[in-house]
């Protein structure tokens, strides 16, 4: 969009210094003014038709008529700077923008315009100047298109490259995260096989002692007994544990951001209020949370604007509520629907005691989540999350 604007000015800049060199008046003004703004608005239309090489031709070509008619030498002189600059900047639009064969009608159509003073027996530019100056521009305009389809290629291949990096990445991270939990789901099952048998069988023995023993000594085993229980719920709490996949907590979220940062090239700010670190979620709520992130930043991804995203997690009210928040820049005026994603992350947060709000509000996408962690009804939801 920037080379477009470059473009206008200058020749904004050519058309308006070689109109005021002409000394026109009256009627033969009004032409001027009238064909120079239909040069401009055919020029400032042609991004609209950019992927669309014979339309943008004939819209240029029409260009060139209009810049013909506009500077029309009335004061015998013909032989302006400014006229010309305005042809060959058509010129190089045509040749930066369109394939080689429409480039060369766009060229032939400014060259005519330049030289149809002269072939018309009008003050103008000498046709032996015109046709050193079109071979020159031609020579310049092939060397800069063969640049220029260098660079997209070079740019064609690195994209290809990043994009088996990222997958390469994306597979090596799977397979790490795989023996990962292999080795977790192995460590777990030797402490359940060796610990968590032995334990039982401890437990076993000192009832058997406790129930043969002395009045004395039943207090003591009772006692043994009761400290063994500990280990062995313990044990099958830490065996859990290992069993369960990763997938919450704020070391996964910021792996996450991490790796949305590094793949994708989003730009994510992420803001963490007083007392959210130290709110009392329970494993589900976290990973629940963890999804929904997961759901909006692709989201971000995929619909929003710019590629960037911002995250804020705070605990308002002493830490009796939990909030997260996901903003992303997204089209004016562009309408949403919650589909299968949305629907999934709002009763995932549901049904760990949360709720879910989605809205779009001054060209912002806002994905908005709550736990109240201090109420009745969350500490009910709680149990029955940790129950399951």
């Amino acid at each position: 969009m920037r080379s477009f604007w470059l473009w206008f000015v200058l020749l904004s800049a050519a058309l308006l210094l070689a109109v005021l060199q002409e000394n026109a008046d009256g009627d033969e003004s009004a032409r001027r003014m009238l064909f120079s703004a239909l040069l401009l608005a055919a020029y400032f239309a042609a991004p609209l038709l950019r992927r669309k090489p014979a339309a943008l031709t004939a819209l240029l070509c029409g260009a060139a008529v209009f810049a013909a008619i506009a500077l029309w030498p009335s004061d015998g002189q013909g032989h302006k700077p400014y006229p010309l600059l305005v042809f060959a900047l058509l010129a190089g639009k045509a040749a930066y923008r369109l394939p080689g064969g429409y480039a060369v009608i766009v060229g032939a159509f400014s060259l005519a315009g330049a030289a149809a003073p002269a072939i018309l027996g009008e003050p103008g530019y000498p046709p032996l100047f015109l046709l050193l100056f079109a071979i020159a521009f031609g020579i310049v305009a092939n060397l800069a298109g063969t640049m220029i389809g260098e660079r997209d290629e070079a740019t064609a291949r690195s994209e290809a490259l990043l994009s088996e990096y990222r997958l390469m990445k994306r597979r090596l991270a799977t397979s790490e995260e795989e023996a990962r939990q292999d080795e977790r789901t192995q460590v777990a099952r030797e402490i359940h096989d060796s610990v968590g048998h032995k334990l039982t069988a401890l437990m076993m023995q000192i009832e058997m002692h406790r129930l043969s023993a002395e009045a004395e000594s039943k207090e003591m085993l009772a006692e043994l007994k009761v400290l063994a229980k500990e280990s062995l719920e313990e044990t099958r709490s830490a065996v859990k544990t290992l069993n369960e996949e990763e997938g919450g907590g704020l070391a996964a979220i910021l792996r996450l951001l991490r790796k949305l940062e590094a793949e994708s090239l989003m730009r994510i700010e992420f803001t963490v209020k007083d007392g959210a670190l130290t709110a009392p979620l329970v494993p589900a709520q976290s990973i629940a949370i963890y999804r929904a992130l997961q759901e909006a930043l692709t989201n971000a991804m995929r619909h929003g604007v710019g590629r960037e995203a911002k995250i804020s997690f705070e605990a308002p009210g002493g830490g009796s509520v939990f909030r997260f928040e996901v903003t992303n820049p997204v089209k004016q005026g562009g309408a949403f629907f919650e589909g299968f994603g949305l629907r999934g992350m709002r009763e995932r947060i549901k049904e760990t005691g949360g709720q879910l709000e989605v809205s779009s509000f001054a060209e912002v996408f806002i994905v908005r989540g709550t736990y109240s962690l201090s109420s009745k009804s969350s500490v009910i939801s709680t149990e029955k999350i940790e129950g399951n």
